[in-house]
């Protein structure tokens, strides 16, 4: 596997994370993989075979690109051969107004949109080796996306605070730090991102908690719940679970067969 992520100028840094790149082989027989919930959206071009999803008892195709909203449970993908993705990275809170699209709280968004115009032209950058051109040609649509929309500052404010704490801020200090009444904060943010504050920092707590096993999975989950805020291991024990179908120490086992096999870099949407 291999996965790259690249800076956005500076004109989208209020709304977009990164951008990414990844290839990965997954041979010739399907093969699942397992997408956990963080606190990003993310926005999926996707080349080679193509990937899908499970539905209504079927595997499902998915349309390049599509958006991987706020998720509260793993979903699994399914992908075989050479699946290749160029993706942006936005924070939620800006995602819908970016693409000018009503916000919802799926977790896989499929949409009609001219951002899909974009697919022909990259697939063949991509074919041809080009990768950083294939970002160059994203980041500019965002660009000029961006130049025509207004970014709410409150928002923004809101957003610095909660990533900067790592969503372990109450939501009366969001409010505070974006210069807002909670009330006002509230209303504006659920309908940015179709999820409340508390919804999004659980997510960005949990995200640090994820990381830091995945990086170290030897690490002290008790430690870890007093650094990122939980009331104690026991809290911290049920909020992964929630978020993620099993237990820290399980997620830790896990990943030290994954990081045998996988690069230490972790992906927040090929996971495998």
């Amino acid at each position: 596997m291999q996965h790259e992520e690249f800076e956005p100028r500076e004109e989208l840094r209020d709304s977009i994370r990164c951008f990414w790149h990844n290839t990965n082989d997954f041979g010739e027989q399907p093969s699942a993989f397992e997408v956990t919930p963080d606190g990003y959206a993310e926005i999926i071009f996707h080349f080679g075979s193509g990937c899908s999803i499970a539905a209504n008892g079927a595997l499902q195709p998915l349309p390049s690109p599509f958006m991987m909203g706020l998720l509260n449970q793993p979903v699994h993908f399914y992908a075989q051969n050479r699946l290749e993705i160029i993706a942006i990275r936005c924070y939620p809170w800006t995602v819908f107004d970016l693409l000018g699209l009503p916000s919802d709280k799926k977790g896989v968004h499929i949409f009609e949109h001219p951002i899909t115009g974009l697919h022909a032209s990259l697939s063949k950058l991509v074919a041809a080796g080009q990768i950083a051109e294939a970002i160059n040609h994203v980041q500019q649509y965002f660009l000029d996306a961006r130049s025509r929309i207004p970014m709410d500052s409150m928002l923004f404010k809101a957003g610095v605070a909660m990533r900067k704490a790592n969503g372990t801020l109450p939501v009366s200090q969001v409010a505070a730090a974006a210069h807002a009444t909670v009330r006002t904060l509230e209303r504006k943010f659920k309908q940015s991102s179709g999820h409340t504050i508390k919804d999004v920092s659980g997510l960005m707590r949990f995200e640090q908690v994820r990381n830091h096993l995945w990086h170290y999975p030897d690490a002290n989950i008790a430690g870890l719940a007093h650094d990122l805020g939980y009331t104690d291991q026991s809290h911290l024990s049920r909020e992964f679970k929630r978020y993620s179908g099993t237990t820290p120490a399980a997620f830790a086992r896990k990943t030290k067969k994954r990081k045998k096999a996988v690069s230490n870099d972790f992906v927040a949407f090929v996971q495998s």
